[in-house]
């Protein structure tokens, strides 16, 4: 059950690293529209992380690097694609949503990464 809920965790990076690898040209535009460059370094970084932590985090080898790397990676993705305080006020519910959505997919990753550490510690004691 808890590799189970850890592939729910992950599921929405499997799909977005997949997506953009299967769709690179609409991976670098995605990476343009944020105004990240260079474009196609940084979309491929993106595929590597968003599918390479997802599978530490599912293999259980580094699982707690993994977990920190996807809750980095979503916190920074907060800051740069949901600014409600930024946005006109037609958009700032659905864009405040996505935020405090994510900060709750933050929250999961590092309780990953501490209940792997803690586990870890356990067993080397």
């Amino acid at each position: 059950m808890y590799w189970l809920a850890l592939l729910l965790l992950c599921s929405a990076y499997l799909q977005g690293g997949i997506d953009k690898a299967i769709d690179f040209p609409g991976a670098i535009a995605e990476m343009r529209h944020f105004g990240l460059s260079p474009a196609a370094p940084m979309a491929l970084a993106v595929i590597v992380l968003e599918i390479g932590a997802s599978l530490l985090i599912l293999t259980g080898r580094w699982r707690w690097l993994g977990a920190l790397a996807l809750a980095g990676f979503t916190l920074a993705a907060s800051f740069l694609a949901n600014r409600f305080w930024a946005a006109p006020p037609e958009a700032r519910l659905m864009l405040a949503n996505g935020f405090f959505e994510h900060l709750g997919l933050v929250g999961g990753f590092v309780a990953v990464a501490w209940y792997d550490l803690s586990a870890n510690v356990c067993r080397s004691a």
